[in-house]
């Protein structure tokens, strides 16, 4: 193994002084460094868009007898003549925002760019695995990405189906406009995204196991990195089968196969297909769908784990216990995902099945949330804004739980199901609490992706305008959800009954609409601190993870010289010696590098 070391360092020390052009170091670049960069920067490109359509159908839902230039400076002639939101674009706004967020956004956002910051760094690697496959990786993204939104500009429209594309809807190209063309990109867009979701992930899971550095145990490894291999894994796992799901899709779109339709009508015609079933689609759909909410949520509460024992200045509580209920999740999780079709025509007992699984889930996320709630006690809190934003999604990580044991429930799900309260229950558990963890890791690890510090002050900004603005959003709408408010219509005006519920579909929008102009702030203090930033020191956090040991500019193989050994866990924080003195004198942080002290015995995690 050393040997194998010492060749790779002369290998790097050979060709680390070729001259890189513009391309190899920005645009085709094998350094993982740099593709974390690419992924967070096309990601949060992504998120202004998805964003901006919801802003857009936000505005129709609240005001839907007012005219908006803004929807046919946007949305053209035919989907926004006059001011008047096209019915079918709403649709269509609903479908691309969803996926944009939770594939493009929260998938790419936290795996792509944490995983290739991190992974490397946090085990002693010179690079990935395979950093060809990884810029492979990162241009599919990119491709898929481009496909995405170029599908938004097809003459029919763009997806209207839904984010989850359920047939026979999205299965008959004549069935609505969205149907069309707009239909098909999305199917290929998504294929291009799960081949490079697949080859990242790959990387990924060899990198850990084969390139940790020597005394990197498995459990001397941050929970981060634990967070990342086993997201990886899951997710090795669950694609393939959304793959063949659309697969399938585009058979029976284009190659009149008979997968998911059966005995269909339009417009009194009879048409063909025979035997298939829609119910097999969902079945393929959500067994990526549900492992994907944790494909999400385990990058965010890995990145929590560091940053809360860094800025609290403790060791994590139950390192063992994290690590255990991180692997517990990402079992359980491909196991519940028939609690997304309760009320498919599903057999009672297998419904009763999906609920014992479901509601068994919460046993480890209420694992982590106690941990982190432990560790955060009595420490000595660093309130900077990553930690603002960590504390933030562990609120909104119990929040959202406590609304899925009702949704988890075959009995209680069918009183709201699709309604606006489920919308509430996942935007919550899913989608802000994984937005929280992206800024808590966006402002925690600037200083090692760009070498400057972001301004704090802007932070704090960014944090409380985000954090009210985003339960003023959905805390209402589990509210308007339990008074029986269905989703995806474009107007409740024509439907009396619903009155009364104007006004807090108003409310929420205003939210939404000053939570939108408080990524501002975040979009501005994270571009100009890239230029005029204060230069960051080495360890501007004081942390013991092995990132912080590498010089402050990038170089090529993260190391000069020989990678650090490792001889402690990650957790060494505010460590004293019998004498009641810190392990080493007036420093409450000891490195992983740093060998034990005489008479000091490694912490038992």
């Amino acid at each position: 193994m050393s040997a194998i070391a010492h060749a790779d360092d002369h290998a790097h020390d050979d060709h680390g002084h070729h001259k890189e052009t513009f391309i190899t170091k920005y645009i085709f670049s094998q350094d993982h460094k740099m593709i974390s960069k690419q992924y967070l920067i096309t990601g949060l490109i992504m998120g202004i868009i998805g964003i901006a359509m919801s802003i857009l159908f936000r505005m129709q839902l609240a005001w839907p007898d007012h005219k908006f230039t803004i929807f046919e400076v946007l949305l053209g002639d035919k989907f926004g003549a006059d001011g008047v939101m096209d019915p079918g674009i709403y649709l269509a706004l609903v479908t691309i925002h969803g996926t944009i967020m939770v594939f493009f956004v929260l998938t790419a956002g936290l795996s792509g760019t944490f995983s290739n910051l991190l992974i490397p760094l946090q085990i002693g690697a010179r690079d990935m695995a395979s950093g060809f496959l990884n810029m492979i990786s990162y241009w599919l993204f990119f491709l898929s990405s481009v496909i995405m939104v170029l599908s938004l500009f097809a003459e029919a429209g763009p997806a209207s189906a839904g984010w989850t594309i359920y047939p026979p809807l999205s299965a008959l190209p004549q069935a609505i406009g969205g149907s069309g063309m707009g239909m098909t990109l999305w199917l290929v867009s998504m294929a291009i995204f799960i081949a490079s979701s697949l080859l990242g992930s790959l990387n990924y899971v060899v990198t850990v196991i084969n390139l940790r550095t020597k005394g990197m145990s498995m459990t001397r490894l941050p929970l981060t990195i634990w967070a990342f291999f086993v997201t990886a894994i899951i997710g090795i796992v669950s694609f393939p089968v959304l793959l063949s799901a659309a697969l399938l899709l585009i058979m029976d779109r284009s190659f009149g196969t008979s997968f998911f339709l059966s005995d269909i009508y339009i417009q009194g015609e009879v048409l063909h297909n025979q035997g298939g079933s829609p119910v097999l689609f969902e079945h393929l759909f959500w067994f990526l769908g549900h492992p994907e909410v944790y494909i999400v949520l385990l990058p965010a509460l890995g990145i929590t784990s560091e940053i809360i024992a860094t800025n609290a200045r403790k060791p994590i509580f139950g390192y063992r216990a994290m690590v255990a209920s991180i692997l517990a999740i990402a079992f359980l999780s491909t196991i519940v995902w028939g609690h997304h079709m309760f009320i498919s025509g599903m057999n009672p007992f297998l419904g009763s099945v999906f609920t014992f699984t479901t509601l068994l889930i919460a046993i480890p996320s209420a694992v982590k949330a106690f941990n982190y709630i432990t560790t955060l006690w009595k420490g000595n809190l660093q309130l900077n804004p990553a930690m603002l934003f960590s504390i933030g999604l562990v609120s909104t990580f119990i929040t959202g739980g406590l609304t899925g044991i009702i949704l988890g429930d075959s009995t209680l799900d069918i009183n709201v199901h699709d309604t606006y309260f489920v919308v509430a229950h996942f935007h919550l558990v899913m989608g802000i609490s994984a937005l929280y963890g992206l800024f808590a890791g966006v402002y925690h690890w600037f200083p090692k992706m760009y070498g400057k510090m972001m301004n704090k002050n802007l932070g704090y900004v960014h944090f409380w305008v985000t954090a009210i603005g985003a339960y003023g959003v959905f805390f209402p709408m589990h509210f308007i959800g339990m008074a029986g408010l269905p989703r995806r219509y474009y107007t409740n005006s024509n439907f009396p009954y619903f009155d009364d519920l104007a006004d807090t579909n108003v409310l929420i929008t205003v939210f939404a609409i000053i939570t939108a102009a408080a990524q501002l702030v975040f979009l501005y203090n994270f571009i100009v601190s890239i230029f005029y930033g204060k230069k960051a020191v080495q360890n501007p956090w004081r942390s013991n993870t092995l990132e912080w040991t590498t010089p402050v500019e990038h170089m090529h193989g993260n190391w000069p010289g020989e990678i650090p050994s490792v001889h402690r866990w990650a957790y060494d924080y505010s460590k004293t010696r019998e004498d009641g003195e810190y392990v080493i004198a007036g420093q409450d942080f000891v490195s992983q590098i740093i060998p034990l002290q005489e008479g000091e015995e490694e912490m038992h995690h």
